[in-house]
């Protein structure tokens, strides 16, 4: 999370798949960045830069010989080759600089021989590095298997349709090797209408991921149970609460100095997660919003899209008793055609080289008259383009639209 945000831990979503382009694109998958295709290129430098080698040497007077830099063969197949081609060109590096030394007529001198010495070393030590980076990689490939394992399990793969609904969502985590963040997002059939949560928790690492699978689960169980949206809200907030206070007293024993001295951890107040609840009852052309701390929804309605701000505004999750903001469910008019956008402040506080903000409501306005998928998608890939490949926060983001129920499934 930025520092001035105002949202709660982790992951989000949907799955770790990549998003596919439009009219093949998944709903509710994660978009993670793919490798450029540069490194293929990146490959053969060290084939290009010992031809270039040889080359210069052979053509260039007798008192100017390049030869010594071969050692630089094997130290840049160590960074992009594995290890069998590390060691075929740290040979044939070795093997073309004595070659070049006996056409200069070196052979012999103690100057080649230091030559040809500190290619071996050169090279052994290329294939231990080589060695190390691509057990690493194993590691890192494990680890990212693991995560998105944990992934799908925490956060479950957002439907086409739900009754009347159309979804579709978006994930970007700002680590993306690691594909786990600090938003989250969730969609359930409830007897009181489909139901929708999405949320910011403030922080990151495991603590995160253990406060959003806290209220997911919670969110799953409650949304079912509880009859009216703003008891949903209200019990969220007092299960973010007990977890606070779990992790406080769990850090307090870990503290002998006690949670207000100088150098412990993050305070309560610290702990906190926003979020959006949303509900569409069947059979009413409406949709019920309540906000807990959270960005407002974008309206998409007749090509024309707006913010719609709460009426009175809720508490984050896990501060509802410190700021006494009771939730408070507010109606808006939803009807087959109209669109609810719903995010988090990754999407629109990420910055482009220059400081300026996405603007994600005249990016949806730009895309408002594509088919959904298609406009997540280019929602995606502009806020992508706009902040360079590289986000500073986790971004995510589900579009909802009204259909007639007629040809809505289920």
């Amino acid at each position: 999370m930025t520092r001035h945000r105002t949202g709660l831990p982790h992951s989000a979503g949907l799955p770790t798949e990549e998003h596919t382009p439009p009219d093949g694109e998944g709903h509710g998958t994660v978009a993670g960045r793919r490798l450029p295709r540069s490194r293929e290129l990146l490959a053969l430098a060290p084939v290009l830069l010992m031809a270039a080698v040889t080359v210069t040497d052979l053509l260039t007077p007798d008192w100017l010989h390049v030869a010594p830099v071969m050692a630089a063969v094997p130290v840049l197949a160590a960074a992009v080759l594995p290890l069998w081609a590390t060691a075929a060109l740290g040979g044939a590096a070795l093997v073309l600089t004595l070659l070049l030394q006996v056409n200069a007529g070196q052979r012999g001198s103690p100057d080649s021989n230091v030559v040809l010495c500190a290619l071996v070393v050169v090279g052994l030590a290329s294939l231990t590095t080589c060695a190390l980076r691509r057990r690493r990689e194993r590691q890192l490939r494990q680890a990212r298997s693991v995560a998105e394992t944990a992934q799908r399990a925490l956060m479950h793969p957002l439907p086409h349709r739900m009754r009347c609904l159309a979804l579709s969502g978006v994930y970007l985590p700002a680590e993306s090797e690691a594909r786990i963040g600090g938003d989250f997002y969730e969609a359930v059939r409830t007897p009181y209408g489909t139901r929708i949560l999405i949320g910011d928790v403030r922080g990151k690492g495991l603590p995160a991921v253990g406060a959003s699978a806290t209220l997911l689960g919670a969110f799953r169980e409650l949304a079912d149970r509880e009859a009216s949206l703003t008891t949903v809200a209200r019990q969220l907030d007092e299960r973010a609460q007990r977890h606070i206070a779990a992790l406080d007293g769990a850090q307090d024993d870990d503290d002998p100095q006690g949670p207000d001295e100088p150098g412990t951890g993050a305070l309560f107040t610290e702990r906190f997660a926003t979020a959006l609840l949303v509900e569409f009852p069947p059979g009413e052309a409406v949709a019920r919003i309540v906000h807990c701390g959270h960005p407002e929804p974008l309206v998409v309605r007749a090509g024309r899209v707006h913010a719609h701000p709460p009426e009175q505004p809720g508490a984050p999750l896990g501060l509802g008793d410190l700021l006494g903001a009771a939730p408070v469910a507010q109606t808006v008019p939803f009807g087959p055609g109209d669109r609810l956008v719903l995010y988090t402040d990754g999407f629109i506080e990420a910055r482009d080289r220059r400081g300026r903000f996405y603007d994600l409501t005249a990016h949806t306005r730009a895309h408002a008259g594509r088919p959904l998928p298609a406009m997540v998608f280019a929602l995606r890939r502009a806020l992508l383009r706009h902040v360079g490949g590289d986000l500073d926060d986790d971004a995510a983001l589900v579009a909802l639209e009204r259909l007639p129920c007629e040809t809505a499934p289920g």
